[in-house]
């Protein structure tokens, strides 16, 4: 009975451990990231099975080739990763280089870690590399997954390249003010 009772407990506390981790990593990402914002492009943010989410593309989710400075002459195969070094251009932070392997960052610009992704085989093409950074939805409260308007993402981005969304804007104004105004 102690024995079974002792397993219960380790077994919780590694549960218990394995949750409060995974908040540490994203709260430390949040904190000590750097920030930047990028720029999305629309997409239908319904999925009734999941809950209530936006899903979020962005313009630096599709990498054409020649970012890739000569590393390669074709497109990136699905599920490999892939690094972006960005750079602050206008308002938006964009696409300066990629690559298969880990990129070091000069001091106004910050790499981004993806995977790459493709509904075809554009492996053997110059069709540009599709990238999924594992931002690409924002979960927001039931009902409140249809913003009209112009959507930006802030996102912090740690020294890993793992990014976190920070906020999300309507038209300028943070996503949960822009839904009540919207309302109103």
């Amino acid at each position: 009975m102690k024995t079974k009772l002792l397993l219960l407990s380790i077994v919780l506390a590694l549960q218990t451990a394995w949750v409060l981790g995974t908040v540490a990593i994203q709260e430390r990402a949040l904190f000590h990231g750097k920030v930047i914002l990028l720029e999305t492009r629309p997409v239908d943010p319904r999925d009734l099975l999941r809950g209530d989410y936006v899903i979020l593309n962005y313009a630096i989710s599709t990498i054409p080739v020649s970012a890739f400075a000569g590393e390669r002459a074709i497109a990136v195969p699905a599920g490999e990763t892939v690094y972006v070094l960005l750079e602050k251009r206008g308002d938006y932070h964009q696409i300066v280089q990629a690559s298969t392997k880990p990129l070091r960052a000069g001091p106004q610009q910050v790499m981004l870690k993806g995977v790459s992704r493709s509904w075809l085989d554009n492996a053997r093409s110059q069709q540009p590399t599709l990238v999924e950074y594992g931002l690409e939805r924002y979960y927001v409260s039931e009902g409140t997954g249809n913003p009209t308007g112009k959507l930006t993402v802030q996102v912090a981005v740690p020294a890993s390249g793992q990014g976190v969304i920070k906020q999300v804007f309507v038209d300028g104004v943070p996503y949960a003010k822009a839904l009540k105004q919207q309302e109103e």
